[in-house]
């Protein structure tokens, strides 16, 4: 008899670096004694979760994931076992429904939603999909997508926070400042060339502010053209208190950036006004407080908690102005950067999930 599996899908998971691998990361480490098995991006490198005993399954290759997604979910809906799809859209229901043969049974497929884009048309598509498949399990990372999905007639819908899994006693040990941190790939819609101009400010003013950048790309390490010229001028600059970390890091090293860190995000207003941010997560985990601009979910998240400062603009002077306020008082801030994770860790996690999946699998 084929054994029992929680099956996560992540078809873009290919290292430990970024948000899929925290995603992913987290769900694993709260369901200790379950049987994960992993099918991620091909020549995935993903040392820590195998580590921990997760069978890691090399799978997707970028260009034909849609037509491998589809003979996977047709193969894992006659298989015993969940299927979590940790970062899901529309597509993935879609793909479920046409390849099960009626509805999907209770405590079977979760999928996490961690946007939710929608036309009438898409809305309409989505309608017909819940009344085709109740029992599947909508996740949401903000109230405001569990709440739409509720709408549209899904039953079963939760929100939870991809929150990283913290080192021992980082949420406990206090910390002095170390630096400013830009975590993540280099994007422009996360305010590269607000932070390549913030450099340049800082390197033309004399400045001593110790500052250490990720410049990784996105998933498949790829950059868009404004990013390119911003790395550019990023690289030319004379600035002898910053360090680049260009290459990938293990989770365990990614998130010991964040001891003694003032995490900056000066990222895209609009994009960011009801998107959360992995990285305002992993700060707080960490206890580093974030500088955030206003009217975006990580300024609401640092506005509840106290924990760092909000700014009504991205212009150098003003982000270093906010960075001074932190560093004048960052044992304060950062005890409160370290709250507002154990405040967080306690209300949104995986443990809905993890209850569910052991309760079928304990045939209860």
């Amino acid at each position: 008899m084929q054994a029992h599996v929680v099956n996560v899908v992540e078809p873009t998971l290919v290292s430990e670096a970024g948000h899929c691998s925290t995603v992913v990361h987290g769900l694993c480490s709260a369901g200790k004694g379950l049987s994960f098995r992993v099918w991620a991006g091909a020549g995935a490198k993903l040392p820590t979760l195998e580590r921990v005993g997760v069978d890691i399954r090399r799978y997707f290759f970028r260009r034909l994931r849609k037509l491998q997604a589809f003979l996977l979910y047709r193969r894992l809906l006659r298989e015993p076992g969940q299927i979590v799809v940790s970062t899901a859209g529309r597509f993935d229901l879609t793909v479920l429904d046409w390849v099960a043969s009626g509805p999907i049974p209770e405590s079977k497929v979760f999928l996490y939603f961690h946007r939710l884009r929608l036309t009438p048309a898409k809305e309409a598509a989505l309608r017909r999909l819940a009344a085709r498949q109740p029992h599947v399990v909508m996740l949401g990372t903000t109230d405001t997508i569990e709440r739409k999905l509720h709408e549209l007639g899904f039953a079963r819908t939760a929100t939870m926070l991809p929150l990283p899994v913290p080192a021992d006693s980082a949420t406990e040990q206090a910390q002095p400042f170390r630096h400013v941190l830009v975590a993540g790939a280099s994007r422009r819609d996360k305010g590269f060339r607000q932070i390549v101009d913030f450099l340049e400010h800082l390197a033309q003013s004399g400045a001593s502010i110790p500052v250490t950048i990720q410049v990784s790309g996105d998933h498949y390490n790829r950059y868009d053209e404004h990013t390119l010229q911003d790395l550019k001028r990023l690289r030319a600059l004379n600035y002898g208190h910053l360090t680049l970390v260009p290459e990938t890091l293990r989770s365990d090293e990614y998130l010991a950036l964040f001891q003694g860190a003032i995490c900056l995000q000066p990222y895209d207003r609009h994009e960011y006004a009801d998107k959360i941010s992995g990285i305002t997560l992993d700060a707080f985990t960490s206890g580093a407080p974030v500088i955030a601009i206003s009217d975006t979910w990580m300024a609401r998240m640092v506005e509840r908690f106290g924990a760092g400062v909000t700014v009504t603009d991205t212009t150098p002077r003003l982000l270093e102005q906010a960075v001074s306020k932190v560093i004048a008082a960052y044992d304060r801030y950062h005890e409160r950067a370290r709250a507002a994770g154990v405040a967080l860790r306690e209300q949104q996690t995986w443990k809905p999930v993890v209850e569910a999946i052991r309760r079928s699998v304990d045939g209860k």
